[in-house]
């Protein structure tokens, strides 16, 4: 500005100079004229630039700035710099803006930005996924025009943002979000909401398992205390035969008990790691032969035992993992298959694949029962499965160790003609011996003993 002034100032100085050095020389008139046509040449310069300037000043932002002469040029340069400044701060925060938009649409937990009267600003898409948004046409929208549900307009409306609100949704597959409202700014609100569906499954299947357990626990303790108080009262003489039964009958509860335990040690330690603790090539052939002999044992001579050995191979694995598993499949087998019936263990080449099966003859199973099979203490038969012995958690400890060994767990049955569980092993896991791939299956038969 200084220098806008001094340079004026010269020109007027130099001007007006130039009038007193034409007076003595052409006259005043003369003078008089050459000191007006530089004025005038001095406004027309000033309006022409001004003109410039204001033609600039109707669109700055899509106009160069003008390219003055003079003392203007400085003016031009100076107002040049300022624009390429406020260019690089703009460019500077559309950039920041950017990497917060980036960031905001990547966060794994839903975003929406509410305005003091609770209309949509901006959304990620995680948000629209829960809510059902769309990012663009809702933008301006109240979002209680959106998002229906009446535990949510209140929770906005109440101001009380202190404690997160659980919002069920039965938008598509059911989901459960933990939804907070944070005020910032003057009057703003930054809705958060991540998604609690899994931890609220976990937390109702532990409250189930602890439920379960206490269930499955307090019959035999029952029982156990009851013949426990009524040797202690004394009042009631128990003779041999009755002593004995009473005791048979305690014993029978004990070992339910620990069959219980044990199988929930054996829970724990599977749901503790994510893959086999120990892993060896297992002889399939001999492996499945002491499976029948288990099978036998188990059976108690009350069944026919077979077994169907397709190609001989080697199954990489944990060979105490895979017997605590198959060994519950044909527990189930024999605990549900009548008297007389038949128990087959098989071994067979499927596409590649190895597929170790236990099927009976037994009371089947109905098919709206079989996804739920592998839920800890589900029973298809809850009186029926506590009187033959079962725990409810055999099942369980198959598909974890089946998932140990990235198998799977194929169930087929049919009610009143019997079940096949079936253990599906990847072909990676299978090393099928050179030469007897296509060998045709042998079948040895062991009759009731």
């Amino acid at each position: 500005m200084d220098s806008l002034w001094t340079r004026t100032a010269a020109a007027l100085g130099g001007l007006v100079l130039a009038g007193l050095i034409a007076w003595p020389l052409a006259g005043v008139g003369w003078a008089l004229g050459l000191v007006c046509l530089g004025l005038v040449a001095a406004l027309a310069y000033h309006l022409l630039n001004l003109r410039a300037l204001a033609r600039w000043l109707r669109d700055p932002l899509n106009t160069p700035v003008p390219i003055g002469s003079g003392i203007w040029e400085h003016t031009f340069s100076q107002l040049y710099r300022l624009v390429r400044a406020a260019a690089q701060r703009e460019r500077r925060l559309a950039s920041q803006l950017a990497r917060f938009g980036n960031a905001g649409r990547a966060m794994p937990d839903g975003v929406i930005v509410l305005d003091a009267e609770s209309h949509i600003r901006w959304s990620n898409p995680t948000a629209e996924r829960y809510f059902g948004l769309d990012g663009r046409r809702d933008i301006g929208q109240p979002i209680v025009n959106l998002v229906r549900n009446p535990d949510f307009v209140s929770y906005l409306k109440s101001g009380d943002y202190l404690e997160p609100l659980v919002l069920r949704l039965v938008r598509g597959d059911a989901l459960v979000l933990s939804v907070r409202i944070v005020p910032y700014g003057q009057e703003d609100k930054l809705l958060l909401a991540r998604e609690i569906t899994l931890a609220e499954k976990l937390d109702t299947m532990r409250r189930d398992f602890v439920a379960n357990v206490s269930h499955e626990l307090r019959t035999p303790l029952t029982v156990i205390g009851g013949f426990l108080e009524t040797i202690a009262d004394g009042n009631v003489k128990l003779d041999q035969p009755r002593g004995e039964q009473v005791l048979g009958l305690m014993r029978m509860q004990t070992d339910r008990m620990l069959r219980l335990i044990e199988d929930l040690l054996t829970l724990s330690t599977l749901e503790s790691t994510s893959a086999p603790a120990r892993e060896a090539a297992i002889d399939v052939h001999a492996f499945m032969r002491a499976l029948q002999e288990e099978a036998r044992a188990l059976s108690a001579g009350r069944h026919t035992v077979s077994l169907t050995l397709g190609p001989p191979a080697k199954l990489w694995g944990d060979e105490n993992e895979m017997r605590s598993a198959i060994i519950n499949l044909v527990s189930n087998a024999v605990r549900y298959t009548p008297k007389d019936g038949r128990i087959t263990i098989g071994w067979a080449n499927r596409d590649g694949e190895g597929w170790m099966t236990v099927e009976d003859t037994g009371i089947g199973i109905e098919a709206r029962h079989i996804p739920r099979l592998t839920e800890r203490f589900y029973r298809v038969d809850t009186s029926r499965s506590r009187d033959t012995g079962g725990t409810g958690l055999g099942l369980a400890i198959v598909k974890h160790v089946l998932t140990h060994h990235q198998a799977r767990l194929d169930v087929t049955s049919e009610v009143g003609r019997g079940s096949r569980f079936s253990a599906v092993f990847p072909a990676r896991r299978v090393e099928w011996l050179a030469g007897q791939a296509e060998a045709a299956p042998l079948t040895e038969n062991m009759a009731r003993s």
